[in-house]
This record gives C-alpha cells, structure tokens and sequence, in this order.
C-alpha cells in the first residue's frame, strides 16, 4: 500500500541520516509515536504532515513522492525481468500497486 512506500522512504531517509525519531518529529511538530506509526505504514498522513516530516528530513514534498515513486517502480521492473517477452510486453508502461 502506498503508505507503507512512503513510510519506508521516510524512515530508510531518517537512518540513513543517523537520527532519532524524536529528533524528526520535533522538526516536523508532530510526534514521536505517529511519526513511528507512519514510518511502519500504520497511519494514513496528510499531505501537511508528509509536508512537515520530509522538510525535517531536510527535502520536500516532491521529493518525498518521487522517492516513493521509485519504490513502487523497482518492483515491477524486477518482476518484469523474470518474465517472458509477451508478459513484458503486456505490462509495459503499467504501474502496479501491491497490497
């Protein structure tokens, strides 16, 4: 689901910063325990409160998407690779998400 992408961005972004997540939630003013739910994918967040969590992270909103946007491309384009020709070629320019 697309709130654990972004939830895994945030928080594979925040370690590879080396910090707490008292530290991120503070800069975002949100805190601690939804900032831990919405790393684990278990709290859909506004666009204010992803707003606010990548900012603290240093990097905006577009960022934040555009980072998730690859997460959800990779899988398909691994699956992809182990298939025949006709299934790549049936798949191509698709976008699937996973539940």
């Amino acid at each position: 689901m697309w709130r654990h992408v972004v939830g895994g961005v945030l928080r594979r972004e925040r370690l590879a910063q080396e910090r707490t997540l008292k530290d991120v939630a503070e800069a975002a003013r949100i805190s601690v325990p939804y900032l831990s739910e919405l790393e684990r994918g278990r709290k859909e967040a506004s666009s204010e409160v992803l707003a606010a969590a990548a900012h603290a992270l240093g990097f905006g909103l577009v960022d934040l998407l555009a980072l998730s946007h690859r997460e959800l491309v990779r899988p398909v384009r691994s699956t992809t690779a182990r298939l025949g020709r006709p299934a790549r070629a049936a798949l191509r320019g698709n976008v699937r998400l996973a539940a």
